[in-house]
């Protein structure tokens, strides 16, 4: 195993690691939590993450990222930020590739239409997903079901964001969630690892600045648009100033690498600021704090809560996306309906998880059936359900 001398106090050590809920021998070479970043990276769901996309659809262009290539460089930011922090790289690298197993085909549109058509049977998360997914749909091993992670992976994966439950205006927690936490208590009150905090904001970071070169890219908003957007718009325009003439691409690539750099500093800096301030001892004195331990700066978060407001206006409901995303939820709706009243349709491994038209176990396997597709599959089983000149 890996030593672990060199971690912080704080840190999730992985010699202390809770373990996992169906016990197995230690690996003589790999620390726990890098099992856990092996077995995500192997499982059946991350493959498929290959093909599905967030806010372009697969066939648009083989330049934009899907939820593969970003789940990749949140693990790198997650990975450089936890090196200077003294937190575990690894633990931080699995929580970055597993947080988005659970997106539905089509990014948020597909996860929108399967909540509305699941609504009455629970309705449907993608944080939940991806602790089902892990804990019960990949079917990989004689002993379990499911990739048998460790508490601290699973913890983070449902608590990334922070606690769900035991604050005023919490949310009904997910079924499945709720499911696992009553056999396995994942201290939903609490806040998770330092390490799932940084692999959140590294979310933040890679998103954001992804999006500007892909809407970029698809020419939904121009470079000129950014002009008034605080930290990136005087950033392009460094940039310009210090490379002028160098031409529209490079000089994407140069900001959006130097908002990257930007970005993570903050995150470095605040976060410096907060531990020396709070002085926590032990990850379990993290969780407790009652705050977050990783976090921008003020001035940062101002930042990126502007950055996220023009991506939304620009980017996420540009009619071009908008026509997009409404054949994305008609294709949803149209699979759900009809594997709910047909569930004959099924294939076989599928139908003997449902208990009958219009039942619960029947939704919630049909629900299961969709959210793990991709793109590229959820409309080829749309074309072949649908299209009476299409071979079933």
């Amino acid at each position: 195993m890996i030593s672990s001398q060199f971690l912080a106090s704080y840190a999730c050590h992985p010699a202390k690691s809770r373990g996992r809920r169906h016990p197995e021998a230690e690996s003589a070479t790999r620390s726990p939590f890098q099992r856990d970043r092996d077995r995500i990276i192997h499982s059946e769901a991350f493959r498929k993450l290959q093909y599905k996309t967030q806010v372009f659809v697969y066939h648009e262009g083989d330049n934009f990222r899907t939820r593969l290539t970003h789940s990749l460089e949140v693990s790198q930011i997650a990975r450089s930020v936890c090196r200077v922090l003294g937190l575990d790289e690894d633990l931080a690298e699995a929580l970055a590739l597993a947080h988005d197993l659970g997106h539905t085909p089509f990014g948020h549109a597909g996860e929108d239409a399967l909540q509305e058509v699941t609504a009455e049977v629970g309705g449907f998360d993608h944080n939940a997903q991806s602790l089902r997914i892990v804990t019960k749909l990949e079917r990989r091993y004689f002993q379990f079901e499911g990739l048998n992670l460790t508490w601290e992976t699973l913890e983070g994966l449902v608590k990334h964001n922070g606690p769900l439950v035991g604050f005023p205006g919490a949310k009904p927690l997910p079924l499945a969630i709720a499911g696992y936490a009553a056999k396995d208590d994942l201290q939903l009150d609490s806040y998770a690892s330092a390490e799932a905090q940084v692999a959140a904001l590294s979310d933040d970071i890679a998103y954001n600045n992804h999006d500007i070169d892909d809407g970029l890219r698809a020419g939904l908003f121009t470079i000129d648009d950014l002009a008034e957007v605080p930290l990136v718009g005087p950033v392009f325009a460094s940039v310009r100033a210090d490379f002028p003439g160098g031409g529209d691409s490079l000089l994407i690539h140069e900001s959006v690498r130097r908002l990257i750099g930007l970005m993570v500093r903050d995150l470095i800096e605040e976060t410096r600021r907060r531990v020396a301030r709070f002085d926590p001892h032990s990850a379990d004195e993290v969780r407790q704090l009652g705050a977050p331990l990783v976090a921008f700066s003020p001035e940062m978060r101002a930042n990126d809560a502007a950055l996220k407001s023009f991506l939304f206006r620009h980017m996420y409901r540009h009619y071009k996306v908008n026509r997009m995303a409404s054949k994305a939820r008609r294709v949803v709706r149209d699979l759900y309906c009809l594997l709910t009243s047909e569930p004959q349709c099924l294939p076989p491994e599928w139908q003997a998880s449902c208990d009958g038209k219009g039942k619960a176990g029947t939704a919630r396997a049909v629900a299961d059936f969709i959210a793990g597709m991709t793109d590229r599959f959820a409309l080829d089983e749309h074309r072949r359900l649908f299209d009476l000149q299409e071979k079933p």
